[in-house]
């Protein structure tokens, strides 16, 4: 003989289906998100390595021109104003030195320091480019932390489904109300794009925020 569906049995029936109307929707919203997340990251990634690539052309052009001007005198250029002071000051103590040849030795050192300076100056746009390159590393690290970022999105949905599917095959237990589900699905939220999807006012937007590990 046949069981005869009762009332009580239409009843979990229609609470059952009235909960997946409910938290199937959010679910979609999530993953929706780890989609734009991923497309976001993947689009940051690209842009910083096509951003890096001139500064580190310029940085090693400009790291070659110093090493090559650093390494044509004794304990390096930058040393060469202070080597040849010391090495001609006790001419210049002479007493015996005219006046038109202290003048030449004084005009040969000033233009050896304004050699030194002008090798010093090369160095400030070298380290302007280490700078930037630094900048750009610090965007791509940033970039690539999207994948912790979806896994836990998505570890979350994998648990909320799976409590899901051991609620509609329990014919043994009563059927949560889809708030109680809801709420205790968002207590265990860790970002803010989470808690906005949950409540529909995201609207499929990326946020700019950092991200941050877990």
């Amino acid at each position: 003989m046949k069981n005869t569906p009762t009332a009580n049995d239409d009843g979990v029936a229609r609470a059952k289906v009235q909960l997946c109307a409910s938290v199937i929707p959010v679910w979609v919203r999530h993953l929706a998100e780890s989609r734009l997340q991923s497309e976001q990251a993947v689009s940051q990634m690209l842009q910083a390595f096509s951003d890096i690539d001139p500064h580190i052309n310029r940085a090693e052009r400009q790291a070659l021109e110093i090493t090559q001007a650093l390494s044509q005198a004794d304990g390096g250029i930058t040393k060469l104003t202070a080597a040849c002071e010391r090495t001609l000051a006790p001419v210049l103590a002479d007493p015996g030195l005219s006046q038109a040849s202290a003048q030449a030795i004084r005009t040969a050192l000033g233009l050896v320091q304004s050699a030194v300076e002008a090798l010093e100056q090369i160095a400030k746009p070298f380290s302007h480019e280490t700078q930037m390159v630094a900048a750009q590393v610090e965007r791509m690290y940033i970039a690539f932390q999207f994948q912790d970022r979806i896994s836990q999105m998505m570890a979350l949905l994998e648990s909320d489904i799976d409590r899901m599917q051991h609620t509609l095959q329990d014919q043994s237990t009563g059927v949560p109300r889809s708030e109680e589900w809801l709420a205790q699905l968002a207590s265990q939220y860790a970002m803010k794009e989470q808690r906005e999807n949950h409540d529909g006012a995201r609207d499929g937007a990326v946020g700019n925020e950092e991200t941050t590990f877990f």
